[in-house]
């Protein structure tokens, strides 16, 4: 009986087996049976690609990739040949494809996929200025308009690596998603600058200043300047604030603790600059409300914190300023500029003035020759105590200046 009932498993086992290897067999017999790596099917599949490939692309890819799939006889040079024939033809396929598809994902502005899509084709053509164009813009908008960061760094090396092919002469067949070379140069420096501006301002700031530079969207955009302002803020001028602070605060003035003032007015100076043109550039555009309204706080009271507490003259500086050309990142002094024979009328000198009622931050005119605290940001009320000012972090851009919306 044992002997019957083993013999049984036995064969049961068997028959398992068996039914498997049939059922696997059978999987790679469709139609009818026939092996789908048989010379018939690769025959079919071969006179499928061939009426295909110069037409529906798509159901020849899908034939061309079945036929790979199978062995080759390596002893058949025509096999051999066909095989290596439809690789390089997928091969092209799918390269064309990825455009194609990329370029549906930005009319979708579906920039979160596209971005990934940009990269691959970048990898096949490192120098497609069309595509690092669109990736440039593309991150940006993820960042500003999701405030996902996950693409800034391949935005900004892609916005880079644009401005180094424009400047060495080469040109897209279209410059979209801008408008011409000099407006892709504003828009390129500005989105370093952007995604740049909150971990390393000093380094963003000469990338708003070049942006500025060209004519184009960019030099015309209040955003641009205030964020200039902002960026020597809480760059050179927090760093040198801070400097300034640890070095000469309560200590007898010295010729170096002059010139470490003379160079932090020079920053000053050049964020009122910043300030106003943000200022004049909104005018009345009701878009523009909010950025004129902390331009021109932000600008008022630098411009009274340089001109002993008083704002005459402001109006008509920023009246003015955009006849001007904007001023370069200040040369580090290093040495006391010559003191001028007379102090400009109307609030235009160059000297710092009084700090802020309340605040010890700088010795007032008349008092004894001592170096105060560090110059801090103008404050409007009477503050308890000096204190180093807390780098600002820069507002995000509207969303209506992006390119690709």
């Amino acid at each position: 009986m044992k002997k019957t009932i083993g013999l049984l498993t036995i064969c049961a086992i068997s028959a398992t087996l068996a039914l498997t290897a049939f059922a696997n067999k059978t999987a790679l017999q469709p139609d009818g049976g026939q092996d789908a790596c048989s010379v018939e099917s690769k025959t079919a599949l071969y006179k499928d690609f061939l009426a295909n490939y110069k037409g529906d692309t798509a159901k020849a890819y899908d034939a061309a990739k079945k036929y790979i799939t199978c062995p080759v006889d390596q002893s058949d040079e025509s096999e051999t040949k066909r095989v290596e024939y439809l690789k390089t033809w997928i091969g092209k396929y799918e390269k064309e494809n990825r455009k194609t598809r990329f370029q549906q994902l930005i009319n979708d502005k579906k920039y979160s996929d596209a971005f990934p899509l940009g990269k691959d084709i970048l990898n096949d053509e490192p120098d497609n200025l069309g595509i690092l164009l669109w990736l440039s813009n593309s991150g940006y908008v993820v960042q500003t308009s999701a405030n996902n960061s996950a693409f800034n760094n391949d935005t900004v090396a892609a916005a880079k690596k644009s401005i180094q092919l424009i400047e060495s002469g080469k040109a897209p067949e279209k410059w979209a998603p801008f408008e011409s070379k000099d407006d892709s140069l504003g828009w390129l420096n500005y989105i370093i600058a952007i995604l740049t501006v909150d971990k390393s301002p000093a380094e963003a700031i000469p990338h708003f200043i070049k942006a500025a530079s060209y004519e184009g969207t960019i030099k015309k955009l209040p955003l641009t300047y205030n964020y200039l302002g902002l960026a020597y803020y809480a760059g050179p001028y927090a760093k040198q604030s801070a400097e300034y602070k640890a070095k000469y605060e309560n200590k007898d003035e010295t010729p170096e603790s002059k010139l470490a003032l003379e160079n932090i007015n020079q920053l000053v100076d050049r964020m009122i600059d910043a300030h106003a043109r943000a200022v004049a550039l909104s005018a009345s555009d009701a878009k523009y409300a909010g950025i004129k309204g902390d331009a021109l706080k932000s600008a008022t009271e630098w411009y009274k914190f340089r001109h002993n507490q008083s704002d005459a003259g402001l109006n008509e500086m920023i009246a003015g300023i955009l006849a001007k050309p904007l001023p370069p990142e200040p040369t580090p002094l290093t040495s006391l500029p010559t003191p001028a024979t007379s102090t400009p009328a109307s609030g235009t000198g160059t000297s710092m003035g009084s700090a802020p009622s309340g605040s010890n931050s700088l010795a007032p005119t008349g008092t004894p020759a001592k170096a105060g605290a560090t110059p801090v940001k103008p404050v409007t009320t009477t503050p308890t105590t000096t204190k180093v000012a807390t780098p600002a972090k820069p507002k995000p851009p509207l969303r209506k200046a992006h390119p690709g919306h």
